[in-house]
């Protein structure tokens, strides 16, 4: 058997979280205020070229601040509400904050689970496919945050029982307030997704659906995805997961992929590999892609990075593409 705590370390460098914690800005009677944000930079080069210049950039990767606030109604009821944006961090912008990342109030109860409505991350994604998003920057190539989610939306997460917890979100895509010519040939669309995650010992297994809607940037058929992780001991764990949708006669877009990967955590280090097989429907071949990252946690607060990424986009469709590479570092606050 795993200690509680060993395992908690373990699991934590198989999601990729972060071991910065929000600064607490005010907690009392029942209130909270939480700030976090990171400053992120560094360098990139390579990957697609198609007569493009793929050399090396200075940039950002990923900066943000984030607001969260709760209020404790009852023992068991829990008001909260979350803010996010992203800014820019390599240059002077203006303005600086580019991007209102999340932004979404809800309920939370240990008994009855948790409602939330607004703009956040894809469900899918956060609960099904997350143990292969570790990278900074490339290399993850499940469908990732954005997925029919980030805005118009509502979702509700049940109480862990027993291992078992199940998700379900719905985005709406409107019409309202748009004239004949501006209309959708899709018209008013409601796009949901969900999934079940269950998790026993060191195993974690999920089984989830998007419903990947065009108006969405999908194709009009659903998506579906499967993923199992194993933590081996305290300083490795090992992924698979599986990813599919269906082609289709006007959009196309059917696809199968198969991702298997590792990631080990010696003292201050985590290091992440991953090779897919993708099969994407009407193309000569298919696509072995992989992925290779290191991380380094200078503090709890400062970590540096070093990725390296070939999607082998050259196999299909007469895409030219060198080796990707980014190097860099995160300050959390």
């Amino acid at each position: 058997m795993f200690k509680k705590t060993t395992l908690a370390l373990a699991v934590c460098g198989l999601l990729g979280a972060s071991a910065a914690q929000a600064a607490m800005v005010y907690d009392q009677d029942g209130t909270s205020l939480d700030i976090y944000g990171r400053i992120s930079m560094g360098f990139e080069g390579g990957g697609a070229k198609n007569g493009v210049d793929n050399g090396e950039e200075f940039r950002n990767f990923g900066s943000r601040l984030r607001i969260t606030a709760g209020h404790q109604i009852t023992t068991d009821l829990r008001a909260f509400a979350r803010v996010e944006w992203r800014f820019t961090s390599d240059e002077r912008s203006r303005p600086g904050f580019d991007e209102v990342r999340n932004s979404y109030l809800g309920l939370e109860s240990q008994q009855f689970g948790t409602f939330m409505a607004g703009n956040y991350n894809s469900f899918y994604d956060n609960y099904v496919m997350t143990p292969f998003d570790v990278y900074v920057e490339r290399g993850y190539e499940f469908a990732g945050g954005g997925v029919q989610a980030r805005g118009d939306s509502v979702g509700y997460k049940t109480p862990k029982m027993n291992g078992f917890q199940a998700v379900i979100s719905a985005k709406h895509f409107s019409e309202r307030g748009l004239t004949d010519a501006e209309q959708s040939s899709e018209g008013s669309v409601i796009a949901t997704q969900g999934g079940v995650v269950y998790e026993t010992g060191p195993a974690r297994l999920a089984l989830g659906y998007v419903e990947d809607t065009v108006r969405g940037g999908g194709n009009g058929e659903t998506r579906f995805g499967a993923t199992a992780a194993f933590v081996i001991n305290d300083s490795l764990s090992a992924r698979v997961g599986y990813e599919t949708r269906d082609d289709n006669d006007v959009y196309g877009g059917g696809f199968d992929k198969i991702g298997v990967g590792a990631t080990a955590i010696i003292d201050s280090w985590k290091f992440f590999a991953d090779y897919y097989n993708i099969e994407v429907d009407g193309a000569s071949s298919d696509r072995n892609a992989w992925a290779l990252g290191s991380m380094y946690n200078l503090s709890k607060n400062f970590d540096m990075f070093l990725e390296l990424n070939d999607a082998n986009l050259d196999a299909v469709n007469n895409y030219e593409d060198d080796l990707y590479y980014a190097l860099g570092a995160r300050y959390h606050f």
